[in-house]
C-alpha cells in the first residue's frame, strides 16, 4: 500500500511503499477513502523539517540541554550519531481520516466490516487505529465532509473547555481550518462570535458562518473592536486557535476579556504571559489537549478501556461523534473550507501548496476499488532490495554457515543500535518486521535489508531465515523466544529474557526438547555489557587475581514517568526487570562465580508519589566469596555520567566510568585506558553472536547463565516484597 511520510532531517515529503498493517485487538483496520490536511499541526512538522540544525535547535532548547549533557557524559561521537539517527527518521503524516472497516479487532464492538467511519488514522490505503478513536459516519455526511470530523472534534474540545453559555460574546482568535469550526459550532451553541485573521478571504468566510469579524489587514484594532462587540463589558471567553511564536494573541485576549474571563489556547502560540493582564480580572487560563478526554491515555485508547458516561460525558470518541451529528443535520458546513483537492499519489505537491501558500482544507484522494484491487492493498510484505543471490561471507572465509537474520520490532534501539551492530557482521540481513511498517521500511531501507513486513508469522515460518533478532517490547519476548526455538531458528533476544518464572519455564522446556543434530539453535540475550572493549581488558588484568573481589556499580538511571510501558509490570517489567538484568549480568560475569543470594532495598515512596521500584539497592553474593552492589538509582541528575563500576580486590581497585575509561589504582603496570567515544560493547554483542551461528559453536553466554540472571533479577522484587533475602540454586 501506499502512505505519505515525512523526514524530520530535511522535510521531504515521499509518497512510500509500505505494509499493509496487520489486525490488533481494539483495533479496526480501515481502508482510506478520504483524508484531509492538517493546515496547522502538518505545515509545522513540515516547516521543521526544512529548518536548518541551528534553526531545529532554537525550536527545541530543552532537547539541546539533553544533547550537552549527552556530550559530557558519553563523548562528542555518540551523541552526534544518536541525534542525526532521532533526526533521520520518517515520520506518517495525517490524523483525520474516512474509511471503510475491513477488519474488527478481538475486543471491539459497535463496528462491523463494511461500516464506514472516521478516524484518526495517517494518510495511508490501509490503517489501524484503536476503537475509540473511531465512529461510524451516518448515512446522510459524505466522505469528504466526514474527513473534517477529527478537526472539528479539536475546536470542540476547545469549546467545551471555555465552557460557553447561550447569548455569550465569544472570540475566536485565527480562522484557519480548526477556527472556522470553532466559529460554527460556537454559533450553533447560541455564541456571538468574533473573529480575528490577517486573511482577508478567512474574514469573509467567518461572516458567510454568523460571526462579526476584525480583518488585521486593514489595521484594524482588534481590542477597540472587541470592546465595542461587547458593548464594553469585555467580552466572556477567547479561543486561540492561531499558529504564531508571538506572545500578542495572549496578551490581547487577556485585554478584551472581562473580570473572570475565560482563555482557551487550541493552537500554538507564544507563551511568555503577563501577571499584570490576569492578576486584576481573576482570569482563567487553559490549553486544551487533542480531541478531548481519553488523549493519549494507554488505558482508553490501547487497551479499550471507555471512561462511565455518567462521569466524563464527552470522551474523544463522543467529540467526533456529535460532530458527525452536526454535520448530518446541516448545522455544520465544510463544504466552504475545501480548497484544494489532489490524488494520494501527488500528496508531494500538497505539501507544496501547503507550505509555500495559505491554504484551508487539503483533501487527499485515494485510489478505488476498480482502480486498485483490495488484494494489492492489504499486502503486508515490501521488497526493498533484490533478493541476494549469493550469501554473504559472516566473519572469515572458514564459515560453514551463512547467518541470515530476521529482526522482529524496528523501535528506536532497534534501528539506532542494533541493527546497525548486526549490519557490520556482514551477515545477510534479510527481514525486518515492525507493527506498522513505517519504522520497518525506513529501517530496512537505512541499512539494506532486503524486505519489511508486518506479518511476523510469515517472518518465523520463511525456511530461509536462520536467526531471530527480538527487539519489540518486553511481554512479547518469551513468546517469540519459543517461536524462534521452535521454527528451528537461532534467537538474539534483547533484555530481558522474559518477565515471569512461568515464562523462563517455558523457555527452558522448549530449549531443553530434543533437537536433533542439524537443529541446535543458539539462544542468547543482549547482554551486551560484557563484550564493551574496557570490560575485556579488565577482565585480562583480574585474570591472575585468585581471592574473592568485591563491586560496587552505581547506575545514574533517571527518571522515567510511571505511565511509560516500561514501568508497567505486565508490558514492561518494570525497570529492575526492563534495566536492572543487565548490571546483575555484568557482576556476574566479573565474578565468574554463579549467584547464590540476592538481597534488596527499595527508596521508601514519598508521600503522593507512586511506589515504583526503581530506585533500588542490590546486594548479590556469588558462590566463590565475592559479592557486589548495584545502587540502581532514579533520583540523581542526568549531568553525571550513567553507570560507574569499580573493583576491589587483593589491594588494588579497578574503576570502569561510563564505558569510556578505566582506571588502574595500585594495579602493577596500569593506570588508565579512555577511549574517544563510549563503547558499551553492542558491535562486540553481535558479533560474537552472529561467529557463534556461522561456525557451529556454542552460545558465547551459556543458556545456564541467562537463567540464572533473569532468576536473580525476578528475586530482586522477591526480597523488596519480603523484606528477606533470597537464596538461589
Amino acid at each position: 500500500m501506499k502512505q505519505v511520510l515525512q523526514n524530520v532531517a530535511n522535510g521531504r515529503t515521499e509518497v512510500a511503499a509500505v505494509p499493509s498493517p496487520g489486525g490488533l485487538a481494539n483495533f479496526l483496520v480501515i481502508k482510506t477513502r478520504a483524508t484531509i490536511v492538517s493546515a496547522g499541526t502538518e505545515r509545522m512538522l513540515v516547516e521543521f523539517g526544512r529548518a536548518g540544525w541551528f534553526a531545529k535547535a532554537r525550536q527545541q532548547p530543552d532537547k539541546v540541554r539533553m544533547v550537552l549533557d549527552k556530550v559530557k557524559t558519553d563523548g562528542l561521537a555518540p551523541t552526534l550519531q544518536a541525534v542525526r539517527s532521532k533526526l533521520d527518521q520518517s515520520l506518517p503524516m495525517g490524523y483525520s481520516n474516512v474509511g471503510t472497516v475491513l477488519e474488527v479487532g478481538e475486543g471491539v464492538d459497535g463496528f462491523a466490516v463494511g461500516d464506514r467511519v472516521v478516524s484518526n488514522g495517517h494518510h495511508a490505503e490501509v490503517v489501524c487505529v484503536p476503537k475509540h478513536l473511531c465512529a461510524r459516519i451516518p448515512d446522510g455526511v459524505g466522505d469528504e465532509a466526514a474527513a473534517f470530523t477529527v478537526l472539528g472534534a479539536i475546536a470542540l474540545q476547545g469549546i467545551r473547555l471555555a465552557q460557553p453559555t447561550l447569548g455569550e460574546a465569544v472570540v475566536v482568535t485565527g480562522l484557519g481550518l480548526i477556527g472556522l469550526l470553532t466559529v460554527q459550532l460556537l454559533k450553533a451553541h447560541g455564541c456571538r462570535v468574533l473573529g480575528i485573521d490577517l486573511d482577508p478571504a478567512k474574514c469573509e468566510l467567518a461572516r458567510r458562518f454568523g460571526a462579526e469579524t476584525v480583518d488585521l489587514s486593514k489595521g484594524e484594532d482588534p481590542v477597540v473592536v472587541a470592546a465595542a462587540f461587547s458593548r464594553g463589558r469585555g467580552v466572556d471567553a477567547v479561543l486561540i486557535t492561531a499558529s504564531t511564536k508571538s506572545n500578542e494573541p495572549v496578551h490581547q485576549a487577556a485585554v478584551m476579556c472581562r473580570k473572570r474571563g475565560r482563555i482557551v489556547l487550541v493552537g500554538v502560540v507564544g507563551l511568555e504571559l503577563s501577571r499584570a493582564d490576569f492578576y486584576e480580572k481573576e482570569m482563567t487560563f487553559q490549553v486544551s489537549c487533542s480531541y478531548g478526554p481519553g488523549r493519549y491515555d494507554p488505558e482508553y485508547e490501547d487497551k479499550g478501556q471507555d471512561y462511565p458516561v455518567g462521569f466524563v460525558r464527552w470522551t474523544e470518541q463522543r467529540n467526533f461523534e456529535a460532530v458527525l451529528d452536526m454535520l448530518a443535520d446541516g448545522r455544520l458546513d465544510v463544504e466552504p473550507l475545501i480548497s484544494h483537492r489532489f490524488q494520494l499519489d501527488k500528496a508531494a505537491e500538497a505539501y507544496r501548496v501547503l507550505s509555500e501558500g495559505n491554504p484551508l482544507g487539503i483533501l487527499l484522494q485515494y485510489p478505488t476499488p476498480a482502480e486498485k484491487p483490495e488484494a494489492d492493498l492489504l499486502s503486508r510484505t515490501v521488497r526493498l532490495t533484490p533478493p541476494s543471490s549469493s550469501p554473504l561471507p559472516v566473519t572469515d572465509h572458514r564459515s560453514p554457515i551463512t547467518a541470515v537474520i530476521g529482526f522482529i520490532g524496528s523501535g528506536n534501539y532497534a534501528t539506532q543500535v542494533l541493527i546497525p551492530a548486526f549490519k557490520e557482521t556482514k551477515a545477510r540481513l534479510k527481514t525486518v518486521a515492525s507493527s506498522g511498517g513505517v519504522s520497518g521500511v525506513h529501517a530496512g531501507k537505512k541499512y539494506g535489508l532486503e524486505e519489511a513486513t508486518t506479518d511476523t508469522a510469515a517472518l518465523l515460518s520463511d525456511p530461509e531465515v536462520n536467526t531471530l533478532v527480538v527487539a519489540t517490547r518486553h511481554n512479547s519476548h518469551a513468546r517469540y523466544v519459543c517461536e524462534g526455538l521452535k521454527a528451528g531458528k537461532h534467537v538474539f533476544v534483547e533484555k530481558p529474557l522474559c518477565l515471569t518464572l512461568e515464562e523462563l519455564a517455558d523457555i527452558e522446556n522448549v530449549y531443553r526438547s530434543p533437537r536433533t543434530a542439524d537443529r541446535s539453535p543458539l539462544l542468547m540475550v543482549g547482554f551486551n555489557r560484557r563484550f564493551s572493549p574496557l570490560t575485556v581488558q579488565a577482565m585480562q588484568l583480574l585474570a591472575g587475581v585468585r581471592e574473592p573481589k568485591s563491586f560496587v556499580l552505581t547506575v545514574n538511571a533517571g527518571a522515567i514517568p510511571s505511565a511509560h510501558w516500561t514501568q508497567d509490570r505486565a508490558v514492561g517489567g518494570g525497570r529492575i526487570i526492563g534495566e536492572g538484568c543487565h548490571f546483575i549480568d555484568l557482576l556476574r560475569f566479573f565474578a565468574g562465580a554463579p549467584i547464590v543470594a540476592v538481597s534488596a532495598v527499595a527508596k521508601g515512596a514519598s508521600s503522593g508519589m507512586p511506589d515504583l521500584a526503581d530506585t533500588v539497592g542490590i546486594q548479590l553474593t556469588f558462590a566463590e566469596g565475592s559479592f557486589g552492589t548495584v545502587h540502581y538509582l532514579a533520583n540523581g541528575h542526568k549531568a553525571l555520567a550513567k553507570e560507574r563500576l569499580e573493583v576491589f580486590c587483593a589491594g588494588r581497585v579497578l574503576q570502569l566510568d561510563n564505558f569510556r575509561v578505566l582506571r588502574g589504582y595500585g594495579w602493577p603496570g596500569f593506570k588508565k585506558t579512555k577511549l574517544w567515544r563510549q563503547d558499551k560493547g553492542q558491535a562486540g554483542c553481535a558479533a560474537a553472536f552472529v561467529s557463534a551461528v556461522a561456525r557451529g559453536e556454542a552460545s558465547p553466554i551459556p543458556f545456564e547463565e541467562l537463567v540464572e540472571v533473569t532468576r536473580a533479577t525476578f528475586a530482586v522484587h522477591q526480597a523488596l516484597e519480603t523484606g528477606q533475602s533470597v537464596r538461589l540454586g
